[in-house]
């Protein structure tokens, strides 16, 4: 994981798992969509305000290795950092443990940076200077 690593807790709720218990595969997916919006908050620029400014970040990929189950009621802790952050695109590392420690994934999601209207656009300064300290590997954006 990156050097530093943005954590994001969720508890399983009822609605994310199936009738075996455990949440459904492609939810994991919501949930580190969900940790991603925390860690913009976290850095103080939301997707909204990037929106409003043209801005937003469509997932061009996404890759999840499953390595154990999480069930109802569990606490989660989702762990975010980059592994690549280029002129256009965005590379999000991923790692959600249980209470227990547990590795349970493990995923990255890759991003274009683009406009409303789909147009490929160079990441904000702001926003590259706010996500450094985040990632391990970088190219100068």
């Amino acid at each position: 994981m990156p050097q530093q690593t943005f954590l994001h807790m969720h508890r399983v709720t009822y609605a994310e798992c199936t009738i075996g218990n455990h949440i459904y595969y492609a939810r994991y997916l919501d949930l580190l969509e969900a940790a991603r919006g925390e860690f913009f908050r976290h850095l103080g620029i939301t997707f909204q305000r990037l929106q409003e400014s043209d801005t937003v970040f469509p997932v061009i990929e996404a890759r999840l290795r499953y390595k154990g189950a999480a069930r109802y009621d569990d606490v989660l802790r989702i762990e975010v950092g980059l592994t690549g952050l280029e002129r256009v695109r965005l590379n999000f590392a991923y790692r959600i443990l249980n209470e227990e420690q547990k590795l349970l994934v493990e995923g990255n999601t890759l991003h274009a940076c683009t406009s409303t209207t789909e147009k490929l656009k160079r990441l904000p300064d702001e926003l590259v200077a706010k996500l450094l300290p985040y990632v391990v590997e970088t190219k100068k954006p």
